[in-house]
């Protein structure tokens, strides 16, 4: 693959980690304070939007002159590009070293988006960002596709995370995958550096509580040849969420796990096994052979469920990443006027903006946020910048 480049009294405590992610943001590099818009249309003459320019944020004088690239890969459209521009802004503000983090963004050939103008927008809200942008082919995946319980779940790009091995270079031999709807409030190179052992191919947090039978059909369960795929698994099998992983490339490729998900994906064409979408295939394959990372990293279900989408609430514990997987998306809630208590803690990496005055709500924050932030060795405003890989590529057999 060759890229062609193109240059209240019950949340007293999440009011009180809002406070603390807002004004003390975990992060020692340096931020410069923008003031443009950036408008964009749907590619039919249809108005999407603004978004603000992003501060700069620049590595601080810590960071390694000969630095590991931490690879974050995620999917970008534009049904969910405003959680993915908020989810991109909350890694680089609280980054420690922003500069040495690399996004491979996965669209749509379908998408009314162009990858041209997606790259445009990108570009113009983080300037300075380095990131490649690639086309996933609808056709790769959408006969393999099964109906869901929900509509939203049978979009072909939710598949594009099975084939990240075929679709970044074969160079890149670990990448963290994030879903669009999650917000960091730590340092990504913490996330980067959970080990994953020998005999590992992916880390996600697990969640060994929840009833894993439920994710399969009582077909799958009356069927010893089929449940059978568990029993000779390292342990028992938990729930975990595909929205966060780290990916031993290497290994992926190596053992083929593409084919293996999709022979999961063929076999629920012919005979009905799961219900929840690009999910099941990855809990068939890896469940009870997945690297255990903190639940920190993985505060999910904060969405609410796939059918209401109701409130709910932070699961006991330490906070480094928060998660709306589930129906309810926090910027469709805000501009509802009915927004969950925990979407306030999204809020202020929404750099989407309707008008000038929101755009003058950004930019105060922002500058509010500014002072006393950072100590004296991040103070100087130059820094060696690294150059801006922009592009797209198409993925093809």
């Amino acid at each position: 693959m060759v890229p062609v480049h193109l240059s209240l009294r019950p949340y007293v405590g999440v009011l009180s980690l809002f406070s603390f992610l807002v004004l003390f943001p975990l992060c020692f590099s340096i931020r410069s304070f923008p003031t443009r818009v950036i408008d964009i249309d749907g590619g039919d003459g249809s108005e999407l939007g603004a978004f603000s320019e992003a501060p700069e944020y620049r590595n601080g004088v810590h960071c390694p002159t000969s630095p590991s690239i931490v690879h974050i890969a995620m999917t970008l459209d534009s049904e969910y590009l405003r959680g993915t521009i908020s989810a991109v802004h909350s890694v680089l503000k609280h980054a420690s070293c922003p500069e040495n983090v690399f996004f491979h963004f996965i669209t749509a050939d379908f998408d009314p988006l162009t990858p041209i103008q997606l790259t445009q927008l990108v570009q113009s809200t983080f300037p300075s960002l380095s990131f490649q942008i690639y086309i996933f082919k609808n056709d790769v995946v959408a006969d393999l596709i099964s109906s869901s319980i929900r509509q939203a779940l049978e979009n072909p790009l939710n598949y594009a995370r099975n084939y990240l091995g075929d679709i970044l270079n074969s160079s890149i031999t670990r990448v963290i995958y994030l879903d669009s709807d999650v917000i960091l409030v730590d340092d990504i190179h913490k996330l980067w550096n959970t080990s994953i052992s020998a005999s590992k191919v992916i880390g996600a947090p697990e969640y060994c509580h929840a009833n894993f039978t439920k994710y399969f059909t009582d077909r799958f369960w009356s069927d010893p040849v089929l449940f059978g795929v568990f029993q000779n698994r390292p342990k028992t099998p938990c729930y975990f969420n595909t929205g966060v992983m780290v990916m031993d490339l290497q290994k992926w490729r190596e053992g083929n796990y593409r084919k293996r998900i999709e022979l999961w994906m063929e076999l629920q064409k012919r005979t009905r096994i799961y219900e929840l979408g690009s999910l099941p295939p990855f809990l068939l394959v890896f469940g009870g052979d997945v690297e255990p990372i903190d639940h920190r990293w993985n505060q999910h279900g904060l969405g609410g469920d796939n059918v209401k989408g109701s409130c709910r609430t932070l699961h006991p514990g330490p906070v480094s990443l928060l998660h709306w997987s589930g129906k309810g998306k926090p910027w469709v809630r805000l501009d509802m006027k009915k927004p969950c208590p925990l979407d306030h803690l999204w809020e202020p990496y929404d750099l989407f903006v309707r008008n000038r005055s929101d755009h003058n709500r950004v930019i105060k924050n922002e500058h509010q946020q500014r002072a006393g932030l950072f100590p004296s060795h991040s103070s100087s405003s130059s820094s060696s910048g690294s150059s801006t890989l922009i592009g797209y590529s198409s993925f093809l057999f």
